[in-house]
């Protein structure tokens, strides 16, 4: 199996610091608002790494976090007169609503940096000693120039970083790129007690504490957008290794960013479209296709055009898929020579830095075949592609499982049950309220059509 490593600008075999084990960090959300698509490409795409990685035999320990203390946080809350935790606890909670409509895997660990404050405090008093630091009256600042390396994740020169960062204006730094470790208390803001005084963690010192609290100094994954590269990931990296003198993570995954409009799908540009939004309207697996259909790490263009297609797509396949289960053999198939060769050919795509639009393709091409092993009257065939689908490729891919088939199900006896209202209506000439059931399905979108052999119906 091999990744693209951000660090080395190159693929490399993936081989873990414990065999076995695969230990992953992905930089989590900031609590302050509903995510968004551009939040969810990540979410999404290290969701399936990890399934995958654990389909292929490794035991996986993931970690993603909540910052739950930023100026975001203080302006929403301000915004709205409540307290900090109050705008963390409710966006918290909105985020697994959103995770959860996506088809995401909680992750083993779910850290919020308030909850590490004293471990941070205890990591800065540590580079404080070892001269990787500087306090002012502003708060602690980490020391760039005392780390040689600074800059070789993102492989910049010092000079590039100043000309492209958002750098701290604060006079009473030693050199622009030195990064907060711990902000000193502002009037009215929240703040914890720390050797200098009230105050916060900085926004990259809390990623460091609670990653290696909870995976070691060293561990294998740490992943998340390619926007994280620097500052966040360099500034990590940077004060992680000071602190420890071990290499921090082995392998850097980064995604590319969702594009609307041509832009960096944002929040502070306003251009976004909400998970919640896109699933209502479109679907989960809709949107998990549309992410996954592009390799992670290429930039992608969202579009609604684009979501609509991909809504059809995998109506397609639920439709062969319901067909097939209308006479369901759910047996297990016999290993056959073309169950080994789509195996090999998606463990071959997924093998070569997660190469989720060969899998994908692969996927849709399993269902195509179904679709003619029924209508050819193959069953070993149809049981075979609909064994991959639904327990191989599907549950990989976070694709056509049983949670989504639950919801859909759900629906569909619904529609049965008020199909038979109408008609019970319509048998005692009640056509007032039979017409009235039609009318509203219509406007929902379900077309009813009355035949000799019964009531049918299409989705439009």
């Amino acid at each position: 199996m091999r990744v693209f490593n951000t660090l080395t600008g190159k693929k490399e075999e993936l081989v873990p610091i414990e065999p076995g084990v695969v230990r992953m960090y992905v930089c989590g959300p900031t609590v302050y608002d509903l995510i968004h698509v551009g939040n969810a490409r990540p979410a999404v795409v290290f969701d399936v790494f990890r399934r995958y990685l654990e389909y292929r035999g490794f035991r996986v320990v993931m970690v993603q976090n909540f910052t739950d203390i930023d100026d975001k946080i203080i302006n929403k809350a301000n915004a709205l007169g409540v307290d900090h935790k109050t705008v963390a606890d409710v966006y918290i909670v909105e985020y697994w609503r959103d995770a959860h409509s996506l088809g995401i895997r909680p992750a083993n660990f779910h850290p919020r940096t308030t909850d590490f404050v004293k471990d941070i405090v205890e990591a800065i008093e540590r580079l404080l000693e070892k001269g990787f630091a500087y306090r002012t009256e502003t708060g602690v600042y980490f020391d760039v120039k005392k780390f040689e390396r600074y800059g070789e994740l993102s492989k910049r020169k010092i000079d590039e970083m100043i000309a492209g960062a958002r750098v701290e204006v604060d006079e009473t730094k030693r050199f622009p790129l030195d990064f907060s470790l711990w902000k000193a208390a502002k009037p009215g803001e929240p703040c914890w007690e720390s050797p200098w005084g009230k105050g916060r963690p900085g926004w990259h010192i809390e990623c460091s504490v609670m990653s290696t609290r909870l995976l070691g100094d060293s561990f294998d994954i740490h992943a998340g957008g390619e926007d994280l590269i620097f500052p966040h990931h360099e500034n990590e990296k940077a004060q992680s290794e000071a602190l420890t003198g071990c290499v921090f993570a082995r392998y850097w995954l980064h995604n590319g960013m969702v594009r609307f409009l041509g832009d960096k799908m944002s929040k502070s540009t306003g251009n976004i479209v909400t998970v919640r939004e896109a699933v209502k309207k479109y679907g989960r697996d809709a949107l998990r296709y549309m992410i996954l259909s592009k390799h992670y790490r290429s930039p992608m263009d969202f579009s609604e055009e684009l979501l609509m297609d991909c809504q059809k797509a995998v109506k397609r396949v639920w439709e062969t898929l319901r067909r097939y289960e209308k006479n369901a053999d759910s047996r297990i198939p016999k290993r056959t020579p073309l169950y080994d060769e789509f195996v090999e050919r998606f463990e071959e795509a997924m093998d070569d830095d997660f190469n989720t639009p060969e899998a994908v393709s692969l996927l849709f091409e399993v269902s195509k075949l179904l679709n003619k092993a029924m209508e050819d009257n193959d069953s070993e065939t149809a049981r075979l592609c609909y064994h991959l689908i639904r327990r191989e490729f599907g549950p990989v891919l976070g694709l056509f499982d049983l949670e989504e088939e639950r919801r859909e199900l759900a629906g569909e006896e619904l529609l049965k049950l008020l199909i038979e209202v109408r008609n019970s209506l319509r048998k005692e000439k009640r056509y007032d309220l039979s017409d009235r059931i039609r009318e509203d399905l219509r406007k929902l979108g379900v077309v009813l059509r009355d035949t000799p052999e019964g009531t049918d119906y299409t989705l439009e």
